[in-house]
């Protein structure tokens, strides 16, 4: 009798020594780690615009690790080059469209200003789509005095959604921007800016407002930052992009951020079956400043 009891103890100490040793083994130890499962993590998009005038610098930001968005300014030496380049490497690309700034910067090839008819606008806007390949989308360049006219936004969006496929992401140059409800009223895939990552080129700048851009992206799930391809930030985004999960986010393309956000926020239909456009009349100067300093 009592052996067969200490034969009872005897296994039963084993039963629980394996146990000890499975939640200390590796598959009892993931279960304690944070789950770093992409559909878990936050997410952000990082497009970098200006794309097309400087193609060493071009190539260089080609080079960022990961699934980076670029965006590419119309008719620029380099910017079909740097496309093809973009799309070969799995890269998304976009339109960097230019658009009337407040103080009348000097826009480039491929502009779009308040002074165009209905039939310039979107003739102009139809060759900057085809003058950079694979483009998915598009989002502003400068803009903070089109982007607050719905006349102007109402064309750019009838073109988009006769081309249903592309997106539009307002870069926010002004806080008086109507595009992105424009976007919406006439169903075109959107989503807004959050943060300017490198309007101050200091390498500790760029750091600290990528931080910023996590910060946003862990309060409400995602966020999207915009870049340029200077020097400064191209290092910056190749050491903090080697492995986002490192930073408690996953890196996404802009075309998925904007899916991701739809599915999260989705919104109702538009307020009427074939949106009209408000007249393209010029608005007197607003005495508030632009959100942020202007991306050129």
């Amino acid at each position: 009798m009592i052996h067969k009891r200490t034969g009872t103890v005897r296994r039963s100490l084993a039963t629980g020594l394996s146990v000890l040793l499975w939640v200390f083994s590796e598959g009892g130890a993931a279960a304690e780690e944070p789950d770093t499962t992409p559909e878990r993590l936050p997410s952000i998009a990082i497009v970098i615009d200006d794309m097309g005038n400087h193609g060493g610098w071009g190539d260089s930001a080609l080079s960022i690790p990961g699934p980076v968005t670029y965006a590419m300014l119309p008719l620029t030496p380099h910017a079909k080059r740097l496309a093809r380049e973009a799309n070969r490497q799995g890269k998304e690309v976009m339109l960097h469209l230019p658009m009337q700034a407040y103080d009348d910067s000097p826009l480039g090839p491929g502009g779009l200003t308040l002074h165009q008819t209905e039939t310039t606008f979107k003739n102009t806007l139809v060759d900057a789509l085809d003058a950079v390949p694979h483009a998915k989308g598009l989002n502003n360049h400068m803009g903070s005095l089109l982007t607050r006219h719905p006349g102007a936004m109402g064309w750019l969006m009838q073109v988009l959604q006769e081309r249903d496929s592309l997106f539009f992401i307002d870069s926010r140059t002004s806080r008086e921007s109507v595009a992105h409800l424009l976007a919406r009223e006439y169903e075109v895939p959107t989503a807004n800016r959050d943060v300017f990552l490198d309007n101050n080129r200091d390498p500790e700048a760029i750091k600290a407002q990528f931080t910023r851009l996590v910060k946003k992206a862990r309060d409400k799930g995602y966020a999207i930052g915009i870049g340029h391809p200077y020097p400064e930030t191209a290092q910056v985004l190749k050491e903090l992009l080697a492995d986002p999960r490192l930073h408690g986010v996953q890196l996404i393309t802009a075309s998925e951020m904007i899916e991701l956000q739809r599915r999260l926020n989705p919104w109702p239909g538009p307020s009427s079956p074939s949106p009209k456009v408000a007249k393209n009349s010029k608005q007197s100067p607003l005495s508030t400043c632009c959100a942020e300093q202007e991306s050129k």
